[in-house]
C-alpha cells in the first residue's frame, strides 16, 4: 500500500467526528505510518497502560457502520484516500470488526511508541493538521456569532419597518373605511 503524503490537506479527510472527538482510525494511522494496521494494535497492545479511554476507544458497532457509511468506493486510477483503500483491504477481518479510533491525545502517544522517522513526520503533520481543524472551527464560530449578532441587529431594524408598513396598512384601511365625500355636481 502507498504511503500517503503527510500533509493537512492529505489528513483532514481522514479525520472523523466520532463521541465528540476528532479521531483518526487504526488503519488509516498504519497506512500513514507504513506499517499493518496489526502491527500498530499490537505496539498499543504493548503499551496499554498509556493509551486510556479518553485516549484511544473502539469503535461500536453503530459508530463504525456510521463512519463506513461516509465512505465513497475509489475507482481504479483515481486519487482515493486512505480510508478508502482501508475499507476495501479489511473484508477478510469480517463484519464484527470494530477499528480503534486514535483521539489526538492518543495520536500524541503513538509518537512515544512509534520511533521511526517516518512515524516522527507523520504525526508533526497530524499535529497540524488538528491545529489548522481548531483554527478553522473557531473562525467559524466567531463567523457564526457575527452572523447572528447581524440577524438581531437587522430583525430589529427589519420590525420597525414592518410595525411601518402595518400602520400604513391600517391607515389605509381606515381611510378605506370612511364615507367618501362625492366630488361633483350634486343633483
Amino acid at each position: 500500500m502507498a504511503a500517503v503524503k503527510p500533509k493537512p490537506e492529505n489528513l483532514a479527510p481522514l479525520i472523523f467526528y466520532v463521541r465528540g472527538e476528532k479521531i483518526l482510525l487504526d488503519a488509516d494511522l498504519a497506512a500513514l505510518y507504513g506499517v499493518e494496521a496489526r502491527a500498530l494494535n499490537q505496539a498499543v497492545a504493548r503499551n496499554r497502560g498509556r493509551f486510556p479511554a479518553d485516549f484511544m476507544f473502539q469503535l461500536s458497532v453503530e459508530e463504525y457502520e456510521g463512519i463506513r457509511s461516509q465512505f465513497v468506493t475509489g475507482s481504479a486510477g483515481k486519487n482515493t484516500n486512505s480510508s478508502q483503500i482501508v475499507m476495501s483491504s479489511r473484508k477478510h477481518r469480517g463484519q464484527t470488526y470494530r477499528p480503534y479510533a486514535f483521539t489526538e491525545q492518543g495520536i500524541a502517544m503513538l509518537s512515544s511508541v512509534l520511533r521511526s522517522p517516518r512515524a516522527i513526520e507523520v504525526n508533526i503533520a497530524i499535529m497540524r493538521t488538528f491545529v489548522q481543524l481548531r483554527r478553522l472551527m473557531d473562525s467559524n464560530r466567531s463567523l457564526a456569532r457575527k452572523i447572528d449578532a447581524m440577524e438581531k441587529k437587522y430583525d430589529e431594524q427589519f420590525a420597525t419597518v414592518f410595525d411601518a408598513i402595518k400602520r400604513l396598512i391600517a391607515e389605509d384601511h381606515a381611510q378605506t373605511a370612511r364615507p367618501k365625500r362625492r366630488i361633483g355636481f350634486l343633483p
